[in-house]
């Protein structure tokens, strides 16, 4: 366990009246990990506990031992010598859930942490006690803050926080918590609507092989993959109660309780074209959560595309309609 030298600046109380819709609890989270892609492990993890009104509860470090080569070292400094005799993500899954349950996880980038933690939950056979996540990035976009940038640096010296140990994970939980505060206070005097996500922990997971050993470390956390071209035309959009057509173009938004990956090569396998993005042609949208504020599922709504969600996605892909036979 570090040492926290929490010095926070001095901050503005909090607005008298409270939107009653405002979450009662906060974990602030931030973890350090072997890279960016799905088969990825976490080395390092810190929580700092808020009340409602942001105020610091508790705080929270560990390591973790990823029980594989620790990645880019010369950004989270942590070595294997260092990782040897730390516990594995099993050993400290529980105490980190009572640190996690019924509270929104907030993170920088949100998306990066949220997925990390439930594929090492899912590897230990359990699930992260999540429900929401708030992404400190989209909070400052939806606050209109005055930054030339998006990174924690730029927003800590936006709020006058010190940054020690950048990439350090309890240091840069401590920055954001400090940070997170202010932006909470300035949402709750306008009553802004908090950008809350939904988190769908993994129920289904499957560890992919490593390719090769060289990584990109500068990508963003889910890289892209190359997928066969679908070899049957777009026969148009679903139908609602109707089933699925070879050929049709599937996109996901948000969160999936199967892994998306897995989600995706079914798929694919079924004979749909897996699309990145929505366009007018996408035939359906797949998502949990349909009122998120994504581009995803804001395009989709004004594009007029059918909207279902994973459950019933993965039903209607237990009998696809094939395409019907080209005329030659």
């Amino acid at each position: 366990m570090l040492e926290d030298p929490t010095t926070a600046a001095p901050h503005p109380a909090p607005p008298s009246s409270w939107p009653a819709t405002y979450p009662q609890g906060y974990a602030v989270v931030d973890v350090e990990t072997t890279g960016l892609a799905r088969d990825d492990r976490i080395v390092s993890a810190a929580v700092y506990q808020l009340d409602a009104r942001g105020a610091v509860q508790d705080h929270w470090y560990t390591l973790v031992n990823p029980q594989r080569d620790p990645g880019p070292v010369w950004i989270h400094g942590l070595t294997e010598e260092v990782l040897e005799g730390a516990p594995r993500f099993p050993e400290i899954a529980g105490e980190l859930a009572e640190r996690l349950a019924d509270r929104v996880l907030v993170a920088h980038n949100a998306a990066f942490d949220w997925s990390m933690l439930a594929r090492e939950y899912a590897r230990s056979k359990s699930a992260a006690p999540v429900r929401q996540r708030l992404c400190t990035i989209a909070l400052s976009k939806e606050l209109g803050l005055p930054l030339p940038n998006h990174k924690l640096e730029t927003l800590a010296a936006h709020y006058g926080v010190v940054q020690r140990r950048a990439h350090h994970a309890l240091d840069d939980a401590r920055v954001l918590a400090e940070t997170f505060r202010p932006s909470l206070h300035r949402a709750a005097e306008t009553g802004l609507r908090l950008p809350l996500l939904a988190c769908q922990p993994l129920t289904e997971w499957s560890d992919g092989p490593t390719i090769g050993r060289q990584r990109s470390y500068r990508q963003t956390w889910r890289p892209s993959r190359k997928r066969p071209a679908c070899p049957y035309p777009n026969p148009g959009r679903y139908e609602p109660g109707g089933q699925l057509v070879q050929g049709m173009r599937v996109a996901f938004s948000g969160d999936t309780s199967v892994d998306r990956e897995l989600l995706e090569d079914r798929a694919i396998e079924a004979g749909l074209h897996v699309a990145t993005s929505v366009s007018r042609l996408t035939s359906v949208l797949v998502t949990n959560d349909p009122d998120s504020p994504t581009s995803k599922t804001a395009k989709a709504r004004s594009f007029g595309t059918p909207v279902i969600d994973e459950a019933a996605f993965m039903q209607l892909l237990q009998d696809v309609t094939p395409a019907p036979p080209t005329n030659r």
